[in-house]
């Protein structure tokens, strides 16, 4: 017996010692020897790290005469030389060479060439892009980043408390790295104490020791990091098949730190272990120590990949600029070579719209990230995407989330560290994806398409978090396995369902139900195409509405991508109440059945095509027409953003933001307003096409917020119509100033020119062409301050005031900063009654009213200080019902309407180029004049097909991937792992590790030395305690009782009781 119990206390001490050892979560530093471009960490001691926050500074330039000439194909150098030969012989004095590029990918026939052409003009290129050979000229970009450590004002914390990282937000492709955005919890459970005592081993946390356990280790898949390099005998790493360096450097080391944590968490064998060690690691370093890059580098990266068939790629970079061709076409190509690309989204949340690319990419898994309560991670990006605006809507984005906040993983030379952010995040997903493709026995059904339809299928849903925030919800490694293991080539769609009456999850869809007359609601949905790279849909989809659940109340037209490629496809879904229904209340229900057709590939069974039939489950909430006084029609089409164009941001105090690129969509960057007037009772509808396209007379409200687009003289003319009769209108502008548009030009690296914006926060000029005939305008005077209105707090950022006013209007005046003084001469003047907010009543017979408002930035969620949605109340109020607020009418600071005449109105920037991004302006000689009127969209409802039969109750769980069958693949009998959350002891370490026999063979080796000192001790008082007591056992002397007294019937019990059995 106390044998046994020695043996069950050795045991449980072998057990205890892997759980140590470990450095502190911040205890990881920076080599200054190795990262010239990084100030060095000072040297922490005792239980709390350095007191500093890591600040990211970023630049953008171009390389002067050098241009990346994109190819149709591949071609050898001597074919590549020769092609551009025959393009430049006729440009005289034209002086050009071929860039040498000493890579390992030289040695290859290659896509593009980089060139340099000294006094390069339009012509030159334009002639190079007209050989047939020749598909692009782009200029060569030079990405620079600054890594500074800086003092932080809070106190010094814990090494094992999460680091806190400040995020800026850079306006070209960049590095998502070393903690780019700041961590903080968004919700239920904000105790940081708790949040410290959770083990931050991620691939034990999402159960990859179950897979190891079954003999899964990544074998036989590589997988290719892009970062800053590795350095050559890492002990992490057992099986680095190759590395390659991109840059100028003469080094393949990394000399930063944060290439080594990403491959650490992909394939550590020890200590921080990641998921799958046993994988080919492939290491491109295309970042230097001094964090320069070049599109040149990633392009030929990008080509050695597909030449060394890599089968998984992480990606940690990324930009807001999704029209950057050589970048996406190359994304496109890896992708249709069955390379499964993993990119983080970005760490530019809270705020939606802000995916970066190419995680936006419907052929990529793009990653968010949560923190270790399931708590979707602050700085994470949020969706939609935004490339389909205006006239369309965004898809959803992210994919999927995962741990990135204080997540572990390798040092730069030896030992763990820890870091925040969607580029942690990302090789989480990458080292999952690679474990999970070495468990599937036949690799050919493993592609881009068929891994996200796993990883979508198995997530787990986070309860109060909509799809824009978690995607499809949190990645489930075992899950994944089990639908990988038995997966049957097919299409599927994201989102797998239409519920518009599901919250939080469907929000915005779920925000707002439909009524007869309203804009359609449009849905986009991705096809993943996993039968083959390429796909179409077979005849059109077809609509069928179930009618004991009010489906013919329904009205739905899709719209859908001709070709599926690569691996995707978008089908836009949209859905309309039809007329019998307009007085109609209740939930209406139906599907659209959708069949996608593959060429069969060559080994497969099935002859010429494979296709699969999916099912789109639909479900509305209908209620009857609202009054025209409760809706409100927000002016999506003359709202402009980056990319293409320079739009600058709004409030020009943010200069480390300076590009207005987050859609100006109401559920992106005005996401608060739109819910605020959701909550007021307004029904908000969004137009996406020319103000001709809508019938003023079922809106109250027409609200224009922060217009960048010029208008059509037939929309002037139709909007000083419609408010004749009754529509009313409001007016957001924001600043507008040539010589402050001339001041912060910069010199953009795609034209090789100095971009100025082509507008200024809004298109003011536009605006008095469009408002002018009630003789209003707004100034270009640029002006900025605090102030009170109404008993409401204020803040005017980079507003415009009123030049002009109908002398029986109500005009409203503040004393403001000037800011175009301060930009343009470093002054500073105070302007008094300057007029920024207007009302007036129409004098036609029953006209509708107009209220005009110099700055957008209080209903803008991108930068707002202080939110003025009580002022929209107010407007709504007067506009909606025609009732002139007291507050505003009697207000001190009314003054009588400026006449104009003090200074000019504002003027069209001279040269500008907005006719090349405008969807009202065209090239014309002289100055740009309108585009034809296009046509209204017109849609073409789908005949619907009736059924007769009861719809499903719950189209979530409905919702499963064809021939998949959780049962079918068996999972080892072992208890899960459940990590114990309790609080840290004053100076105990956060740090766990994987327990002792959950890898084979060799990996448990070094992998803990130690035990804690508490776990020591306990364990010395227990073995005391039995020492004691078999001391005791020996000690005390034994009473014998005379013989004749004992019976002999116990005899036998005896002998068993003293171990010995009874002969037979």
């Amino acid at each position: 017996m106390i044998t046994l119990a020695a043996s069950v206390l050795f045991g449980l001490l072998v057990a205890f010692v892997p759980l140590v050892g470990m450095e502190p979560m911040g205890g990881a530093k920076l080599d200054p020897d190795h990262a010239p471009s990084v100030e060095p960490l000072p040297s922490s001691s005792g239980s709390n790290c350095s007191d500093l926050t890591l600040k990211l500074e970023f630049s953008t330039k171009v390389v002067e005469h050098e241009y990346i000439i994109g190819f149709t194909g591949y071609f050898s150098a001597k074919a590549r030389s020769l092609y551009i030969s025959s393009s430049l012989r006729n440009a005289a004095a034209l002086e050009w060479r071929i860039v040498p590029r000493q890579n390992p990918a030289s040695d290859f026939p290659s896509d593009f060439e980089l060139v340099h052409i000294r006094q390069a003009s339009t012509g030159s290129l334009l002639t190079l892009e007209d050989h047939p050979y020749i598909k692009r000229v782009t200029p060569q970009r030079k990405v620079f980043r600054t890594l500074k450590y800086t003092p932080s004002p809070e106190p010094a914390a814990p090494c094992n408390a999460t680091r806190s990282w400040q995020s800026s937000r850079p306006f070209r492709r960049t590095s998502l790295s070393l903690g780019t955005g700041f961590w903080h919890a968004t919700g239920r459970h904000s105790s940081r104490r708790l949040l410290r005592a959770i083990p931050r081993h991620v691939a034990q946390i999402l159960q990859a020791d179950v897979l190891w356990q079954m003999g899964h280790t990544g074998s036989g898949v590589k997988v290719a990091v892009f970062d800053t390099g590795l350095s050559e005998k890492h002990p992490h790493f057992k099986n680095v098949k190759e590395r390659t360096n991109w840059t100028n450097e003469k080094t393949l080391d990394d000399g930063l730190g944060h290439g080594t944590f990403v491959a650490g968490v992909i394939a550590s064998m020890r200590e921080c272990q990641g998921f799958a060690p046993d994988s080919e690691l492939h290491i491109f370093r295309v970042f230097t120590n001094n964090q320069v890059s070049y599109t040149s580098w990633f392009l030929d990266a990008f080509n050695y990949a597909i030449l060394k068939k890599i089968d998984v790629l992480n990606l940690s970079i990324g930009g807001p600029d999704f029209m950057d061709h050589p970048f996406v076409d190359k994304v496109w190509e890896l992708t249709a070579n069955k390379v499964i690309m993993v990119s983080a989204i970005g760490n530019d949340g809270p705020l939606y719209g802000t995916l970066n690319n190419p995680a936006d990419q419907m052929d990529v898994i793009g990653v968010g990230g949560i923190d270790f309560e399931d708590n979707i991670a602050r700085f994470s990006s949020r969706g939609m995407t935004t490339w389909e605006l205006p006239g369309g809507y965004g898809r959803v984005k992210p994919d999927i989330v995962t741990y990135g906040s204080g997540v572990r993983g390798s040092g730069m030379k030896e030992g763990c560290r820890s870091l925040s952010g969607t580029s942690v995040a990302s090789p989480v997903v990458a080292g999952a994806v690679t474990l999970l493709a070495s468990t599937v026995l036949n690799r050919e059904l493993v592609n881009p398409a068929s891994m996200k339809q796993a990883l979508i299928a198995s997530a787990r849903r986070l309860p109060g978090v909509n799809m824009f925030e978690q995607g499809h919800g949190k990645l489930d490694l075992i899950r994944a396995y089990q639908i990988l293991n038995s997966y049957k080539p097919q299409a599927s769609l994201s989102p797998s369902y239409i519920d518009l009456t599901e919250s939080p999850y469907m929000w915005p869809y779920c925000s707002q139900p439909i009524y007869y007359g309203g804009m359609p609601t449009i849905v986009n949905v991705t096809i993943l195409n996993g039968m083959g790279v390429t796909g179409r849909i077979v005849d059109k989809p077809v609509w069928q509405p179930y009618l004991p659940q009010n489906g013919d109340h329904v009205d739905v037209a899709v719209s859908y991508a001709p070709v599926l490629w690569p691996w995707a496809g978008y089908l836009a879904v949209s859905i309309s109440v039809a007329k019998k229904a307009a007085s109609w209340e209740g939930v209406a229900q139906g599907h659209v059945m959708v069949t996608v057709a593959s060429p069969a590939e060559n080994n497969s069974e099935a002859a010429g095509e494979q296709t699969s039939t999916v099912k789109l489950p639909i479900k509305v909430k209908i209620v009857p027409t609202p009054p025209r006084s409760k809706r409100v029609l927000w002016d999506q089409y003359h709202n402009l953003r980056y990319p293409p164009g320079y739009f600058p941001r709004d409030n020009l105090r943010m200069k480390n933001d300076p590009l207005d690129w987050n859609g100006d969509h109401i559920h992106t960057n005005f996401k608060d307003m739109y819910q605020h007037l959701r909550s007021m009772g307004y029904f908000v509808e969004v137009l996406g096409a020319p103000i001709i396209c809508f019938d003023a007379s079922q809106y109250g409200t027409l609200l224009m917020v922060d217009s960048e687009e010029e208008y059509f003289p037939e929309e002037i003319t139709k909007l000083r119509r419609d408010i004749d009769n009754g529509l009313s209108l409001i007016v957001f502008s924001d600043w507008y100033n040539t010589s402050v548009m001339r001041k912060v030009k910069f010199y953009d690296e795609n034209t090789r020119q100095w971009w100025m914006p082509d507008t200024g926060g809004a298109n003011v000029p536009a605006l008095n062409d469009l408002i002018s005939v009630w003789g209003m305008a707004f100034s270009d005077g640029l002006y900025e301050g605090d102030f009170t209105l109404a008993d409401h707090d204020m803040y005017y950022a980079s507003g415009c005031s009123i030049a002009r006013f109908p002398e029986d209007g109500i005009v409203i005046a503040k004393n403001l900063k000037d800011q175009g003084l301060e930009v343009l001469k470093q002054e500073t003047a105070v302007v008094e009654g300057v007029p920024i907010l207007g009302l007036y009543q129409t004098p036609s017979d029953g006209g509708g009213r107009i209220a005009l408002y110099g700055d957008s930035n209080c209903i803008d969620d991108s930068h707002r200080q202080k939110d003025c949605f009580w002022l929209l109340d107010a407007l709504l109020q007067y506009t909606s019902y025609s009732m002139t607020p007291p507050s505003l009418s009697h207000s001190h600071s009314r003054v009588p309407p400026p006449t104009g005449a003090e200074r000019p109105l504002p003027q069209r920037l001279e040269g500008n180029h907005l006719y090349r991004y405008s969807k009202v302006l065209e090239a014309h000689l002289g100055d740009p004049k309108p585009r034809p009127l296009p046509a209204c969209p017109h849609l073409s409802w789908a005949k619907p097909q009736p059924l007769n039969e009861t719809a499903p109750s719950n189209l979530w769980k409905h919702q499963k991937l064809l021939s998949v069958d959780l049962d079918k693949v068996a999972l080892p009998n072992m208890r899960a792992y459940r990590p114990q959350v309790r609080p840290l002891s004053p100076g105990e370490s956060g740090a766990w590790d994987i327990p002792g026999g959950i890898m084979p063979g060799r990996y448990n080796q070094e992998v803990g030395q130690t035990i804690p000192v508490f776990a020591f001790l306990g364990a010395m008082v227990v073995l005391s305690f039995f020492m004691v007591q078999l001391t005791k056992a020996k000690s005390k002397p034994k009473r014998r009782k005379p013989r004749i007294k004992r019976p002999t019937y116990l005899q036998p019990q005896a002998a068993t009781a003293t171990g010995k059995s009874p002969t037979v």
